[in-house]
């Protein structure tokens, strides 16, 4: 079954859901299936969400607009597709940048792993930030630990990028903060798991 949900920030008039419905309809939800919101994306209390998440079941798919009608920012995206996917429900943006979402197909669920990669890979990043300690130690000549190390998010970000032939090395090696040689441990040339990367995904 097909359950549609749409949303705009403003309860003033000022912003219609006309197209966003029309699109629902057109990719063949019933109008009754169809929940709505007028709140920012934002604010945690959104009842049409709810509603539209509690009435889910296994087998359906979830359809929206555009990929920012759903979450209010990346990491509670990831979170609510991941927790509809445990439930065995299906998750498709119809346009937009996050048009190639659909994880009722491989094709969609690796480009919404590529997103759940990055989301993690910002925790880290801020996790990393807030560790002055290892700042402090280097500058006092003393060599902080972690700057090298591979990381499920990094590893899965890398595997997505060393698939482009486009892919610089050393940028994608400075841009992940870890060395060539750390990179190539865990995955060949092409992109494929090497064991140490198997490992590290399989932990």
């Amino acid at each position: 079954m097909l359950i549609g949900y749409m949303r705009v920030s403003k309860a003033d008039g000022s912003q219609v859901l006309d197209l966003q419905r029309d699109a629902l309809l057109a990719a063949g939800v019933v109008a009754a299936r169809v929940y709505e919101d007028l709140a920012s994306g934002r604010l945690d209390e959104r009842p049409g969400l709810a509603a539209c998440v509690k009435s889910l079941r296994e087998g359906d798919t979830l359809l929206v607009w555009k990929l920012d009608r759903l979450g209010r920012n990346l990491r509670h995206l990831v979170n609510t597709v991941h927790d509809l996917t445990v439930r065995g429900v299906g998750f498709r943006v119809l346009t937009g940048h996050g048009a190639s979402i659909n994880t009722t197909t491989p094709e969609g669920k690796l480009v919404f792993g590529i997103f759940a990669a990055l989301a993690e890979f910002e925790r880290e990043l801020i996790s990393e930030r807030t560790k002055v300690g290892l700042a402090s130690a280097r500058a006092r000549g003393r060599k902080g630990g972690g700057q090298y190390k591979m990381t499920p998010a990094k590893l899965r970000l890398a595997m997505a990028a060393m698939i482009q032939k486009t892919t610089v090395v050393s940028e994608l090696c400075k841009e992940l903060g870890i060395t060539r040689q750390t990179l190539y441990r865990h995955l060949g040339p092409d992109g494929v798991l090497r064991q140490d990367g198997q490992k590290l995904l399989e932990r």
